[in-house]
């Protein structure tokens, strides 16, 4: 073979160039990791033709690429949030479950979080909006990497507020007075009302949910002109109250039919188009951008839940019962997800790769020119050759915890490998109708090919050659994952309660009312000091 002429080295070195720009020439990229809350694969008009809620969400789809077959690390809201901060599934980062008002700890303080490993690498590093992941002591947020916070510290359904928006059932709003907030609401929190931080302050309680949206756009807008001043990269996590219940009363879409859902979905869509704004005006191209879900629809809720697309579910739906949130369903993890990346990622481009919010940590940290934390072993994988368009190939194995319907929580009865989704364990969750499937256990598990059957209708026959070729590979791979989570450092979750770390601005007032309501900041207490709300970017 002859020596290449000095054009085509120069071609090749070109070309060379163009791949590695992302990871160095570029330096540090910014992040900013947009995750909905209750979010249905179907909700976003670029996955769903019915949708047109979403004009930015599906101008961000056509700007970046949108990934098809995206899922939830677990579905349910502390758990999935565990592991996207840590890449780490819950059977080893030991959130299993969600944490309570009055829980005393949260994710386990061993474990650590992409913030905290971003920050050593030099990052701003901010969390706008509910949190879930522990509010006591040192798992409060700004103990876990972030130098700015500004939200919620649990579900916006865990406290009575002024404005409680639309539920079901309806939860009326905060008591005044002791002996309203006594009396029994069925799955309504009266006693205590819902609190805004910001960093270790409470600075409103309780929560105006009507201008929530907006104040969560105002702080990260701060926090991204900050971070730009000072010249530091910043990594930007905000996880939106919208599409959990209570639902707001935003003005009605005209492009919506569906009534109060449709008019929050487009609420929650205009936000998310505010914030790529912000970022593209600091420097287009400087910034990406990830956009998803943390589980899917809550079924129970009817027609304020979300829309599943085609991921129906079908064989559960026809012995009763939810298929959607809680669940291992395809609906219940499956979300939308799109990444956008001026002139990093490809623009109008479908991703089928199998990926999950687990990714999220490897990724962002590779491309920071971090390493990950030692000692320990990690579900996510690296995906930023899918980012940019270089490979299609995701995880082949993906697990699938339990997370709140059958069986034990944050234990792995379900699977992905390649098409084919196995099912050890199904049934357990309330649908719309009040119907919960009975929970079965299947040895050998069910095995669908979604490749043919999106809708999980029609399991393999068991005795099908299909079936008999497919069960070895399902079974090496979940006995395989299961000795791997056996044998890493896997960490345990303090799920006691104590109502005495319950967040409470004036312990004086009824549901713990601030005296002056919205302007008032009353440092919070956590057994250990008392601070004033401040920036620290």
């Amino acid at each position: 073979m002859g020596t290449p002429s000095p054009r085509v080295v120069l071609v090749l070195a070109a070309a060379l160039a163009g791949l590695l720009a992302p990871r160095a020439a570029y330096g540090q990229p910014n992040f900013i990791v947009i995750l909905a809350d209750d979010v249905g694969w179907g909700d976003l008009g670029a996955n769903w033709a019915e949708t047109k809620e979403t004009p930015h969400l599906d101008e961000l789809a056509a700007e970046g690429t949108r990934f098809v077959d995206f899922h939830s690390a677990a579905s349910t809201c502390s758990p999935s949030r565990a592991s996207l901060l840590t890449g780490r599934l819950g059977a080893r980062n030991g959130v299993t479950h969600n944490f309570a008002v009055t829980s005393a700890g949260g994710l386990p303080l061993n474990e650590t979080t992409l913030a905290e490993v971003l920050r050593e690498a030099g990052y701003s590093t901010g969390a706008i909006g509910k949190w879930h992941l522990g509010h006591h002591g040192r798992h409060h947020p700004s103990f876990r990497g972030f130098d700015y916070y500004f939200g919620i510290p649990y579900s916006h359904d865990m406290g009575c507020t002024d404005t409680p928006g639309y539920n079901l059932p309806p939860c009326p709003p905060c008591p005044w007075h002791g002996a309203a907030a006594r009396v029994a609401r069925r799955d309504c929190y009266m006693e205590v009302a819902l609190p805004l931080f910001e960093n270790l302050a409470i600075v409103q309680q309780p929560v105006n949910l009507s201008s929530l949206a907006a104040r969560y756009v105002e702080a990260a807008t701060r926090f991204i002109q900050r971070a730009s001043d000072s010249g530091r990269p910043f990594f930007l996590y905000l996880a939106l109250a919208h599409m959990h219940v209570p639902l707001g009363v935003p003005p009605p879409s005209p492009a919506s039919s569906r009534g109060i859902y449709g008019a929050s979905l487009s609420e929650m869509d205009a936000l998310v188009g505010r914030i790529k704004q912000v970022a593209d005006s600091h420097g287009k191209g400087n910034t990406l951008l990830w956009f998803t879900g943390d589980n899917g629809p809550w079924a129970q809720k009817c027609e304020l839940a979300g829309r599943l697309g085609p991921f129906v579910g079908a064989w559960q739906q026809q012995r009763g019962g939810s298929s959607a949130k809680q669940t291992t369903w395809e609906g219940g993890h499956r979300v939308p997800a799109l990444a956008y990346w001026p002139g990093r990622i490809p623009a109008k481009r479908t991703s089928r790769a199998l990926l999950s919010t687990l990714d999220v940590f490897p990724t962002l940290v590779a491309l920071a020119g971090a390493a990950l934390p030692p000692n320990r072993r990690f579900d996510g994988v690296d995906v930023s050759p899918v980012l940019f368009g270089w490979s299609d190939v995701g995880h082949k194995v993906l697990l699938h915890p339990n997370s709140g319907a059958a069986g034990k929580d944050g234990e792995i009865e379900a699977l992905r490998l390649a098409q084919y989704k196995a099912f050890y364990t199904t049934g357990g969750a309330m649908a719309c109708d009040g119907s919960i499937g009975p929970a079965e256990h299947h040895q050998p598990p069910l095995i669908f090919n979604l490749d043919r059957d999106i809708q999980e209708q029609e399991p393999l026959d068991v005795a099908s050659r299909e079936y008999q070729a497919v069960l070895p590979a399902v079974s090496r791979a979940y006995t395989q994952a299961l000795e791997d989570i056996a044998t890493d450092n896997v960490s345990v979750a303090d799920y006691s309660k104590d109502p005495a770390v319950t967040p409470c601005c004036n312990a004086q007032h009824v549901a713990c009312r601030c005296q002056e309501p919205g302007t008032h900041a009353a440092a919070l207490d956590h057994g250990t000091e008392r601070r004033a709300a401040r920036l620290c970017l």
